[in-house]
């Protein structure tokens, strides 16, 4: 069994080194590729002001987030969630030196660079001189993001697993994944309080597996 996580985060701003923090976390788990329907999501209080450039990316205001928990209350749920699974990131070296920085400021091991699946790159060495952010993948693949009005980590994590998916090759043809948002297993860590709900399956419809099937016939009788 091959147990990805796909991972996304929001900030105050660029820079850890300049005391930008994380504001959420957002996680989703692959089994074979596939989401299995656990889902890992918190909001941070960052301790520090939201700048207005910030707030324009992904609309969490300071009031907001300091109703949330601190990164110290989150990171052991945080880690037990992302276990030591290969990490799918679009541009990693963002998200992981926050993640980073948090894990060394709270006495935590940090991960490994090594561990991040970079699908910035993989685009990039894919479609050379193409737009390869994540709104851009979305259009190419034809994943609809009409709900991304603003940056969120797990609404940007759900289109990154489809993204990814497309990126690998891993589509049957005539078989759609159906990211839907009802009723997912959502392990959250809001005012320190840990909310799990009924698991989200991802089967697919009768018209989509008798496709499959007069697809597998097709192929079985080509010449």
């Amino acid at each position: 069994m091959a147990r990805e996580i796909v991972l996304d985060t929001e900030t105050t701003g660029f820079e850890p080194t300049q005391g930008h923090r994380l504001v959420e976390i957002g996680c989703l788990e692959l089994i074979n590729h596939i989401p299995s329907g656990r889902v890992f999501h918190t909001y941070i209080n960052p301790e520090r002001d939201v700048p207005e450039e910030a707030f324009s990316v992904h609309g969490l205001s300071s009031d907001f987030l300091k109703t949330h928990p601190l990164f110290r209350d989150v990171g052991d749920l945080f880690l037990s969630f992302i276990e030591d699974s290969p990490l799918i990131i679009h541009n990693a070296k963002f998200d992981m030196k926050f993640l980073n920085a948090e894990l060394k400021m709270h006495e935590y091991s940090e991960i490994p660079f090594t561990r991040a699946i970079d699908t910035l790159a993989i685009a990039r060495k894919k479609f050379p001189g193409s737009p390869a952010s994540l709104d851009a993948l979305c259009k190419r693949f034809g994943v609809d993001n009409r709900g991304r009005e603003k940056h969120g980590a797990l609404l940007d994590a759900e289109l990154l697993a489809q993204v990814y998916l497309e990126l690998i090759g891993g589509k049957q043809p005539g078989l759609s994944l159906h990211f839907s948002s009802k009723q997912p297993e959502v392990i959250e860590q809001n005012n320190h309080t840990k909310k799990i709900r009924s698991l989200r399956t991802f089967a697919p419809t009768p018209e989509e597996l008798e496709q499959h099937q007069e697809l597998l016939s097709r192929l079985k009788n080509f010449p």
